[in-house]
């Protein structure tokens, strides 16, 4: 117990270390009035696109490793690098680089978390979990892939949770590959959408015209719906 809060600790010093140096660094260089100015998105958004345009597969392989880093170490969640990639890549690449960028990011939080913190997460969650132990025993990739798809945890906790049942790494990929893309590509959708806006608009849009835009609102009301059917939804699969 005694080792477990010490890592515990040297996680949460080293992560808010991390977090400090990169907010640092990434505000000695931009301003807070500059990163929030539709100029910087627009003038950034080209240089993305350039990047992207003028080596893809490099682009790719450079943001699917941000985004592994991103779940781990930085305990980071799915949107806004689903944000980000539909930006960049648009509907269908982003999708599948933030999906897969995402999965690697949880394996490799499941494992550190299965080595280092598997008592810990076992004394504060297995009494609140404890109905969905059987379940997982009698079928363990069909209860997890509805795990992952019914959500309503956060994503750090949700990569975690699974350590009580004993899950397989593998059950534990092909789950989390599948059942996170409903939830990912609307977002990644919504990003696109947003790189649209500012590509035919050189002045800001105004609030409605972004709400009303079909590759806005569109997904907007799928992601609402989705929420709306994962609750209903995890009600029944926590109680039942």
């Amino acid at each position: 117990m005694e080792n477990t809060k010490k890592i515990k600790l040297f996680i949460g010093l080293s992560y808010l270390l991390i977090v400090c140096l990169f907010l640092y660094f990434f505000f000695s260089k931009f301003s807070l009035s500059e990163i929030t100015s539709y100029d910087f998105l627009r003038d950034n958004r080209k240089y993305l696109i350039e990047v992207k345009n003028s080596n893809l597969f490099l682009t790719l392989i450079s943001f699917f490793v941000l985004i592994v880093l991103w779940v781990f170490p930085f305990l980071g969640f799915g949107g806004p690098v689903a944000l980000v990639g539909g930006f960049i890549f648009g509907k269908w690449i982003g999708t599948l680089v933030v999906v897969f960028g995402l999965t690697t990011g949880s394996i490799f939080l499941y494992i550190f978390g299965n080595y280092f913190l598997k008592d810990l997460i076992k004394e504060k969650f297995l009494n609140k979990f404890v109905n969905l132990e059987n379940k997982f025993k009698k079928s363990e990739f069909i209860y997890l892939l509805i795990y992952r798809l019914v959500g309503g945890i956060p994503w750090q906790l949700q990569c975690l949770l699974p350590i009580l049942f004993n899950v397989k790494i593998k059950n534990y990929f092909f789950a989390t590959l599948i059942g996170i893309v409903p939830s990912i590509f609307l977002v990644v959708s919504i990003g696109s959408g947003l790189e649209k806006i500012i590509d035919e608009n050189i002045r800001v849009p105004g609030v409605t015209d972004i709400i009303f835009s079909p590759d806005i609102y569109i997904p907007l009301l799928a992601f609402f719906l989705l929420i709306l059917t994962t609750i209903i939804f995890r009600k029944f699969f926590l109680k039942n």
